[in-house]
Order: C-alpha cells, then sequence, then structure tokens
C-alpha cells in the first residue's frame, strides 16, 4: 500500500512576490472551532482556552495562541490544542484541514485587498487585530490584520488555487500602477 504524504493546500503556488508586496503560505498549526454552549459561563471558556473569547470583529493573543471571531458565537482557535475540558463549555471541532492560510506582507497590502474585498482594509478603518469574514472576489474568507502591514486571509482549501490567483492579478494590477 502506498504511504500518504501531507500536502499544504498551496504547496507548489506560493510564495509569490509582486511590487514590494509577498503572498505566502503559513502555518498556523492546529485550528480549532470553539462554539461556547449557550449560557455556559464565559470565564470557564477563557480559562480553557488561554485566552479571552473575542468581541466580533475582533482576535486575542498573537501568532502562536490566536483565537479569530469567525462569526455570531463561534470562534477558531490557531496554533493551539485545546485543554480537553473546552468540551464541556463549548463545541470543539478540529477544522485543521479544511482551510487554506496566507499571509500578505507589505506596504500597500490594504490596496490589493481593495480590489477583492468590499470592506475598506486600510489601517485607520481596519486595525491590526481586526478581522473580519468577508466576500474574496467570489470566495468566503476570513481577513485578519495581525501587523500593520501584514493580512492573515483564510479560505476553504478547495478554494487554495483560485485564492493564490485572485491575489497574484491583484499584486500585478496594483504593481503596474507605481
Amino acid at each position: 500500500m502506498g504511504k500518504l504524504e501531507r500536502i499544504s493546500p498551496c504547496a507548489g503556488l506560493l510564495p509569490v512576490s509582486i511590487g514590494g508586496l509577498t503572498v505566502s503560505e503559513i502555518d498556523v498549526g492546529q485550528i480549532t472551532s470553539v462554539t461556547p454552549f449557550e449560557g455556559a459561563a464565559r470565564a470557564a471558556i477563557d480559562r480553557a482556552i488561554g485566552l479571552p473569547f473575542p468581541a466580533p470583529g475582533q482576535t486575542t493573543g498573537d501568532a502562536g495562541h490566536r483565537l479569530v471571531w469567525m462569526g455570531q458565537g463561534e470562534g477558531f482557535l490557531l496554533g493551539a490544542v485545546p485543554d480537553p475540558n473546552l468540551g464541556a463549555y463549548a463545541a470543539v471541532v478540529d477544522q485543521s484541514d479544511a482551510w487554506a492560510v496566507v499571509a500578505l506582507t507589505g506596504a500597500g497590502g490594504a490596496d490589493v485587498l481593495a480590489r477583492l474585498v468590499p470592506v475598506d482594509m486600510r489601517l485607520r478603518a481596519f486595525p491590526v487585530g481586526a478581522t473580519v469574514r468577508s466576500q474574496l472576489g467570489h470566495m468566503n474568507a476570513s481577513i485578519t490584520r495581525t501587523e500593520e502591514d501584514t493580512f492573515m486571509i483564510a479560505v476553504f482549501r478547495s478554494m487554495a488555487v483560485t485564492l493564490v490567483h485572485e491575489l497574484t492579478t491583484a499584486l500585478e494590477a496594483v504593481a503596474a500602477r507605481g
């Protein structure tokens, strides 16, 4: 029987660098969906996660242990294995293989996203730590500003090739203006 190999969603597609901007695949570690049960004690959930549950449109933590708001009553825990006790307070589902996650880095990333996302991604409107679920081109995406000049973008794994194509086309268009 053949040996199965783990292949990342963007294998062979990235990195792409155009005009001072780079798109690269990032390994955020384990991705766990956390949806607190109705009436569950928020303090117990925060203890089990090790981070406060984020407000809508926000994230908590940092690159090694981050909790990203993903919609009403749902967050994605990135880079950490949740405490087994969390299951007493929330629905916990491993989503690690379901997502392609990339970083768009460099000055002008908001200009690239302006071509693809119907949300104002400029720093004054979308500060570090902000996150949004939106359309990126014709895909559903989660976009988080992790640093002043860095966006973390997550789409369903099946859309990885389309994501890279859309971002590359937008990078080329922005670079052509310069």
